[in-house]
């Protein structure tokens, strides 16, 4: 059995990501991302740090780690762990939930049977195409299965979700400008406080975090298009490789250049 760690992402593009990787021993050090990381373990036991405690993920389960939630990643035994994933984020579950609060599993780890089947469309073969059609069903399968999972109620109060979604989509259209919430409160035509509140229930994170992970984003695709770490911060509207650096591993819990260096490996 080889021992090199590897990360294969999906052969064809959806509207997420969706991966598949292998570690002998440690994976990545503490970090978190503004989206759901759903997953499933294929062999090994895939231990991790989450919510103050020392969880492991075995074959036959999903893996559920909630936005904005900081996470590591490692092996559990000398056999080391392969696992495949998928990277939803929030927008896409309120698409299906309409303003409801995000699902919440947990511990991180669900054995609810039809969550496990939900997930089978987005976490089967990396090398095969989802039709979009299908992609569509299974996002709204595996929205509601989260919602059951997690034994979801419809919230007491409010939440302005088309207020929340003209900040969203605010974000995107300046990235790389400096914005505040201000700005936000300008762009959605709510208070900033009430907004930030909002946008965390139905996003998952912060509006900074969001945008943040948005730009980190752009450095991929960037140094995937050959660019330096250099050039993909600047592009990104990053003030320098420094600071990119330090806010991409915080994100992703790997350094940018090993990230890439793993991508090539198999």
């Amino acid at each position: 059995m080889t021992t090199t760690d590897w990360v294969l992402p999906a052969a064809h593009p959806t509207r997420f990501e969706r991966l598949e990787a292998r570690f002998a021993g440690h994976g990545f050090t503490p970090h978190r991302h503004d989206t759901y990381a759903i997953g499933r373990t294929l062999a090994g036991v895939q231990s991790f740090n989450y919510r103050r405690a020392l969880r492991h993920s075995l074959p036959g389960g999903t893996l559920v780690l909630h936005p904005d939630e900081v996470h590591d990643g490692q092996a559990g035994t000398e056999a080391g762990f392969q696992y495949r994933m998928i990277y939803l984020e929030p927008a896409l579950i309120q698409q299906v939930l309409g303003g409801q609060p995000l699902p919440f599993i947990e511990g991180g780890l669900s054995n609810d049977p039809r969550l496990f089947a939900a997930t089978q469309v987005l976490l089967g073969d990396m090398h095969s195409a989802i039709d979009p059609l299908a992609e569509d069903d299974a996002l709204f399968d595996v929205a509601q299965a989260l919602a059951a999972a997690a034994g979801q109620k419809r919230p007491r109060g409010a939440l302005d979700y088309v207020a929340a979604e003209r900040a969203r989509q605010f974000i995107h259209a300046t990235l790389g400008e400096a914005i505040c919430l201000a700005d936000l409160e300008r762009a959605s035509g709510r208070d900033r406080w009430g907004l930030s509140r909002d946008f965390r229930a139905l996003f998952g994170t912060s509006p900074y975090r969001y945008s943040v992970q948005r730009r980190l984003e752009g450095v991929r695709r960037a140094m995937l298009a050959g660019c330096s770490l250099v050039e993909a911060a600047v592009v990104a509207g990053f003030h320098d490789q420094a600071h990119m650096s330090r806010l991409f591993k915080q994100a992703y819990g790997v350094a940018p250049g090993r990230w890439l260096r793993m991508l090539g490996t198999r």
